[in-house]
């Protein structure tokens, strides 16, 4: 896990699921707590648009249509405009098992669906990247 970026600059949350309830009440959330979201709905979404805007973490469905999130993680850690941005595993599927797969794919952490959403902008907030990663 890593730190927060420094107060005067507001965190740019990737956030990758293929159900769009699930997309607006995180980003009602987060946005609601002063984070700033983008949105992708696919793997292949995802992937282009963390190496456009350079998130400071990634929340990663692991189900999408067009690939597992798993796949999606280990392509984001393949390059280098996009290996240091933290992915967290986002999904409704206890992988409580899987632990040491996850992290294998590079995924960072693992946050439940459904969210609490009085806890949620602080843990997205704490698997954040430093501002000067």
């Amino acid at each position: 896990m890593t730190s927060s970026p420094p107060s005067g600059r507001v965190p740019l949350v990737l956030i990758v699921d293929d159900n769009e309830k699930n997309r607006r009440l995180a980003r009602e959330v987060l946005r609601a707590d002063g984070l700033r979201t983008i949105e992708a709905e696919s793997g292949g979404a995802a992937i282009a648009l963390a190496a456009e805007r350079m998130p400071d973490v990634i929340l990663l469905d692991i189900e999408l249509p067009d690939m597992h999130g798993t796949e999606v993680a280990r392509e984001l850690r393949k390059e280098a405009r996009t290996m240091q941005i933290p992915v967290v595993a986002h999904s409704a599927r206890p992988y409580v098992g899987d632990r040491e797969r996850l992290l294998e794919a590079g995924f960072v952490g693992y946050l439940e669906k459904p969210i609490e959403v009085s806890e949620f902008p602080e843990q997205v907030r704490s698997y954040c990247r430093p501002a000067n990663a």
